[in-house]
Formats: structure tokens, C-alpha cells, sequence
């Protein structure tokens, strides 16, 4: 393998040519209106392979809305580092110009007003016409889903991921890897598993009951392109049963497993192979720390995290390539593979404009045919926005707080907890909501809105549980989503303390008393991992809320307070 020193030269100099000074380009095409399709995909074909990588569509089919993160903290070693790294600071450290298509891609600041003049970002349709580019200067390009692309969407939901089958299947991936899938339950996920015309990896999925590999979810595909062998190893995400409710999918066992990881690559180098991709779920920072202790692999295509860089970042030898979420981005990585060596690398992280990319016709006829049946209940306008919704941070974000004040009013509680995911697209003032909207921001199969009580003491021990998930310094024990979303309660939180320590200040909002340990409270909250939850569903939930304020308002949250950032 090429040595670290001449690696960071030959590989870094690649992507800053045609991934940051890109982006930098886009400011001034803007400046001239003249921002183009063939601009967007223009690149410098490179070495003899090409890798394209989508990744967490979450089953949005259609151009949308995304806001980045503002607020997206690291800890221990990945402390300031990327992805780490948000508004201001992400574009000082990337070049980015203020207001630039690039500032609207990557950068929360600005959101809004950013949108009204760049529009709606992906499409799986305008992801068509960019995957045929790339075939058409690369016929043999290798194509890579990284999974949570059966979840997240109303018809995704009522077909339970046919609708994404089939769409997926005409966009012709190579391979792909899993997360959310899981959920549609595990008979479900074997029936479309073995309908698929590609392969399904899975290097850490085994059999619960004996600990072996599964025959559905082999570990590797080969592939042999540009003359050169490619192993594509597949890791799903390696927390399901902690993450996700475990009685969904009792057949299957998960885990990093890194072990198996070192001897999958040893046994595809000695089969030949002289390129080893990883196709991951495992989260941004967790796969950095696995190429550090897994040898041999050249590249990391890098899900979960929904992180987007304009370019690859180095861990050991390893160059780890994040490409976004919703479809608001195709990677490309062109790799020079010679002599059982890769020599170099080019990159281009390409975002999907909507309004500039020209959607592929045969995928918008499949699309809309797909949607056909549920067009009435989609479009129904349930009210209307006068704020930015989004969700995307560490901490709540205004979707997140429009469900839980759904949550408080609708299910009559004091203390509303919701789930801290990823997913949803995102909304500017102005907008109607529709309940296609609503379902993009909760769709999932367990969606119960229950009603319980807890007390103060436990109500700490969920927040201190969930935090040690997010801000353990050890990526291996980041085994949660963002941090748990509150209605009615505020808290500090230190994210350098250990777990049991980061968590203070707890305060019941309605009445500025602090939380009893000793007390029981009213709390709502959807999505429990609890077989048996009751509870309407939260969709409806949330649209009987919309219905009654009919316009939508979202006021600050400053109820969380944090420190040791």
C-alpha cells in the first residue's frame, strides 16, 4: 500500500482540484447566473475505477428541502474536528464564499434565504441523470448505496419499501448495506433481500442464535473493473438492537466486529483483490477509529452520520468519503489502482440542485407511478409555516420542538420526550405543510405516541443514558442517533464529564420548578424500542396539533444549556 506521506500528496492534491476549488468556483458562477448542470458534473476522469456512493435517502423521492447542522459537537480526539465543524467555521476551513451555492449546500447559516434563491436539493430522478453522466464517462463505474433507503416516507411506509425496491432497482447499485430496513421487520426485509438484483452486504449481520454469518447478507461482492479486482465489504450499522427495537429482527446479531472486519480483508487480498472498499452504516466517527484498527482497506464510503464534506479525510491510510442524506448528494471517487496498490484518488462530492440538474425522464415516469395511488393524501395541506423547520443537530431542532408541543397538547403531559434521529427533510416560512410533510419527519413502523409516567430520578437516567451514546470519546460507545429531543423539560449538560455527570439543572418549563427525583410526571413520547407500545400514532399526533394552530410558529429553544464543547 502507498505510503502515508506520499498518499496525503498525490490523493489530497486530487480531491482539492476538483472537490474545494469546485465548490469555490460555484460563487462566482453564481455571481454570473450561470451555474449549469454540466458545471455541476464536470470532472477530470482519473485512474482506471469509479465509485459512485448515495447514501440515507430515507425514501425521499422527490426534490426537497435540507438544512445542515448548526450545531454538530465532537468529542475526545474528534473534538473540532470534521465533521465537527459547522457554519462559519466549516466555510473559513473549506473556502467557501457567504451566500455561495456551497454556503447553501454544506452550511446551515442563512438557511432560508439561501433556499428561495437556490431551491429544493435532490430527487431520485435528478440523482438518475448524474449516475448516467458518471456511466457515460465510465461505463463500468461501480455503484453503492449505504443504506437507510427503505425508511422515512409515506409511501415508503404503505408499501412497506417496495416503492424504493423498485426505484433503486432502476438506478442499477452494485451493492448496498442496511440500517433502517431492519425495521420493516425481518420476514419482510428477507422477502425484498432475495427479490434484489444486486447484492446485499453485511460483513457484521449474523445469526443471533449461533453467532455465524448468514447466507442473505454475504459479507463481500468482487468486482472486477477497469482491470483491476475490487472487494466491497458491506457493515451495516453495528447498533441495531440497542438502537432500534430488537423484537423487529430477533434472527439477527450486529456489532462493529472489526475482527471479522481484518479477516474479510485479508481473505479478498488473498483472493486477488487489489482495491478493498468498505461500504458502511457505521456513523462518521466510528469508521475513522475502524480504519485505524482494521488494516487494508483503501476507501470508506461513510453513512449514518448524514455527514457531507467537500472532501475525503485521511484515517490511517484510509480515505473516508461522507456524501450527505434525502439524496442532496452523489459522491464520485476516481482511484488509480496499480500493481495491488492505489496510487491516488480524485473526488467530487456533487450536490443535486433541483433546479439545475434535469430530471431523468424514464425515473420521473417510475416515481410518479409509484406515488400515483397515494397522490390525495399526500398533498392534503394540513397548515401552514411561518418558520424554518428542520431537524439536524445534536439538540432540538424546530421540527423536533413542533412534535413535542404536539406531543404536550395533544396527549395532555407535562414532559415530552422525542426521538433524537436524523431523517426529514426540512421547511421555509411560507410553505404549506402537507401531510406528506408530516410523515417525512415521523414515518416509521413503530411510531406509537405513548403516555406514561416517570419520575424525576429516571427521567436523569434517560437523558444521562442517551447522552453517554452520543458524547462517549470513544466512538465504539456512540451508539445512539442525536440527543433525545425535550418538550416541557430544560437541562445543562456538560458533554466533557463522564456518564452520570453530564446531566444538571433539570427544570419543569410550565412552572420554572426543578425536576423532583422523587416525583412522578405526566410524559409523552413516540417510538419506544418496547414490544406492545400503545398510543395513537405520532403522525397523527402531529397533524391533529397543525390543524388546530393552523399557522405555524416555532420560537426559540434555549431550555438546553451546553458547556464542555
Amino acid at each position: 500500500m502507498i505510503s502515508r506521506r506520499d498518499f496525503l500528496q498525490v490523493g489530497m492534491a486530487a480531491s482539492a482540484m476538483v472537490g474545494a476549488s469546485g465548490f469555490g468556483n460555484w460563487a462566482r458562477l453564481a455571481a454570473q447566473q450561470s451555474l449549469t448542470q454540466d458545471q455541476l458534473l464536470e470532472f477530470e476522469m482519473f485512474g482506471n475505477i469509479s465509485l459512485i456512493h448515495i447514501t440515507d435517502v430515507h425514501a425521499q423521492l422527490k426534490p426537497i428541502y435540507f438544512r445542515e447542522p448548526s450545531f454538530n459537537l465532537g468529542v475526545g480526539s474528534n473534538k473540532g474536528a470534521v465533521p465537527h465543524v459547522t457554519g462559519a467555521d466549516f466555510r473559513r476551513l473549506y473556502g467557501i464564499a457567504d451566500g455561495s451555492p456551497s454556503h447553501y449546500a454544506l452550511s446551515s447559516g442563512d438557511f432560508a434565504a439561501l433556499a428561495q434563491g437556490y431551491g429544493r436539493v435532490g430527487g431520485l430522478d435528478r440523482v438518475a441523470t448524474v449516475v448516467k453522466a458518471i456511466r457515460a464517462d465510465r461505463p463500468d463505474a461501480i455503484l453503492l448505496d449505504g443504506g437507510d433507503t427503505w425508511h422515512g416516507s409515506y409511501t415508503c411506509y404503505h408499501t412497506q419499501g417496495q416503492d424504493m425496491v423498485n426505484v433503486m432497482n432502476a438506478l442499477k447499485p452494485d451493492a448496498m448495506t442496511f440500517h433502517w430496513e431492519f425495521t420493516l421487520g425481518s420476514d419482510r426485509v428477507a422477502e425484498l433481500v432475495e427479490s434484489l438484483p444486486f447484492a446485499a452486504l453485511g460483513q457484521n449481520i449474523f445469526d443471533a442464535e449461533w453467532d455465524e454469518p448468514t447466507d442473505l447478507f454475504p459479507p463481500y461482492k468482487m468486482f472486477e473493473r477497469g482491470g483491476t479486482k475490487i472487494a466491497v465489504i458491506g457493515q451495516a450499522f453495528p447498533y441495531m438492537p440497542i438502537a432500534n427495537p430488537r423484537w423487529m429482527f430477533p434472527e439477527y446479531a450486529f456489532g462493529i466486529r472489526d475482527e471479522n472486519m481484518q479477516a474479510m480483508v485479508d481473505e479478498v487480498r488473498a483472493e486477488g483483490a487489489e482495491c478493498v472498499v468498505v461500504l458502511s452504516h457505521n456513523g462518521f466517527d466510528v469508521d475513522k477509529k475502524m480504519a485505524t484498527v482494521v488494516s487494508g482497506i483503501d476507501v470508506i464510503l461513510s453513512g449514518h452520520t448524514h455527514d457531507a464534506l467537500p472532501e475525503p479525510v485521511l484515517s490511517g491510510d484510509t480515505i473516508i468519503v461522507p456524501s450527505g442524506s434525502n439524496g442532496k448528494f452523489v459522491s464520485r471517487v476516481d482511484l488509480d489502482i496499480r500493481d495491488g496498490r492505489m496510487m491516488g484518488y480524485r473526488h467530487k462530492l456533487i450536490p443535486i440542485f433541483s433546479d439545475v440538474i434535469a430530471p431523468d425522464a424514464d425515473m420521473t415516469a417510475l416515481i410518479d407511478a409509484q406515488r400515483a395511488p397515494y397522490v390525495s393524501e399526500l398533498a392534503e395541506v394540513i397548515g401552514q409555516t411561518e418558520s424554518t423547520l428542520y431537524r439536524r443537530g445534536n439538540f432540538n431542532g424546530t421540527w423536533d420542538d413542533l412534535i413535542c408541543d404536539a406531543l404536550l397538547s395533544e396527549r395532555e403531559a407535562e414532559i415530552a420526550l422525542s426521538p433524537g434521529v436524523r431523517w426529514g427533510p426540512s421547511m421555509i416560512p411560507g410553505q404549506d405543510i402537507t401531510r406528506e410533510d408530516i410523515w417525512n419527519v415521523t414515518s416509521m413502523s413503530y411510531g406509537e405516541a405513548y403516555r406514561t409516567e416517570m419520575t424525576g430520578e429516571f427521567l436523569k437516567i434517560v437523558l444521562e443514558d442517551v447522552a453517554d451514546n452520543i458524547f462517549n470519546p470513544d466512538p465504539y460507545y456512540q451508539q445512539g442517533g442525536d440527543m433525545v429531543r425535550t418538550g416541557g423539560l430544560g437541562y445543562s449538560i456538560d458533554v466533557s464529564k463522564p456518564q452520570g455527570e453530564r446531566i444538571s439543572n433539570m427544570t419543569l418549563l410550565g412552572s420554572g420548578e426543578a425536576i423532583d427525583p422523587s416525583r412522578s410526571y405526566v410524559v409523552a413520547g413516540w417510538a419506544s424500542v418496547n414490544e406492545g407500545t400503545e398510543g395513537p400514532q405520532i403522525w397523527d399526533v402531529v397533524e391533529n396539533h397543525i390543524r388546530t394552530l393552523g399557522t405555524v410558529t416555532v420560537q426559540p429553544n434555549n431550555s438546553v444549556e451546553v458547556t464542555g464543547a
